[in-house]
This record gives C-alpha cells, structure tokens and sequence, in this order.
C-alpha cells in the first residue's frame, strides 16, 4: 500500500461517519416528523382539536418543525453531541419552519409551497451546521 492510500482512507473513513451522522439528523428527523406528529395529532383529535395545513397551515408549520427538532435534539443528546451542537442543528430546523409560517402569514407564499420550503431549508442548513462543527462531526464516535 501506498503512502498515499494509506493516508487517504482514514480520511475517507471520517468523512463516512459524517455522511452516516448526516443519514442519522435526517432519520430522527423524519421520526419526530412521522411518530411525534402523529402521536400529537392523535391526541389533540381525540380531544376534540383538529387542525390540516389547509385550515390552520401556520400550526402545522410550528408543529412540524418542533416535533422534527425534539426528535432530532433527543437522538443528538444520545449520541453525546455537546449541547452547542444540539442548540445550532435545533436553530437549524427551527429557523425555516418560523420564516415559512411568517411568509404564509403575510400571505407571500401558499401553506403548500411553505411546507416545501420549511423541508427544503432544513437540509442545506443542517449540513452547513456539521461542516461548521465538522471535527466534532468527523471525528464523534457513538458510545
């Protein structure tokens, strides 16, 4: 082996932990998205509280964003990310879903068009906050 390739593949083996650490966000994400949301929307109608994103589209925004951040920040805690790292990714999720609701209120985009935005957003901002903190992210080992 190669002085090169022996350099190379540790590199490449933290850079797969990071996509993996990515794969992870994404997963908890979509879990608190699925079961959390769900978990509540059940509740509330069980009560009697029903809300769709045609008629109350600014709380599902909220909603969706919360419940996909508390999902996130709980694997992230974990995981033992540092709670800097777990307040920036929460900021990072949480900041679409409060600009999509605020754009919907000023009717400058429809509730649909929102949801996409607020899904959309996340996903470049999450991994700008790994590429930020990219040592805890590259060299973070799960325990």
């Amino acid at each position: 082996m190669t002085e090169t390739a022996g350099l190379r593949r540790p590199a490449t083996r933290r850079w797969t932990r990071f996509a993996g650490h990515y794969v992870e966000m994404v997963v908890a994400m979509l879990a608190g998205m699925f079961v959390l949301g769900g978990a509540l929307r059940a509740a509330l109608a069980a009560g009697g509280v029903a809300y769709s994103i045609d008629r109350y589209p600014e709380v599902v925004l909220v909603e969706m964003g919360l419940t996909m951040t508390v999902s996130m920040a709980a694997w992230m805690r974990v995981r033992r990310h540092g709670w800097a790292a777990t307040v920036e990714m929460s900021a990072a999720m949480l900041v679409p879903a409060l600009i999509a609701t605020a754009l919907v209120l000023l009717n400058v985009i429809s509730a649909g068009t929102a949801m996409i935005v607020e899904h959309v957003a996340m996903f470049p901002l999450m991994l700008a906050v790994m590429l930020r903190r990219r040592d805890e992210y590259l060299t973070h080992t799960h325990h």
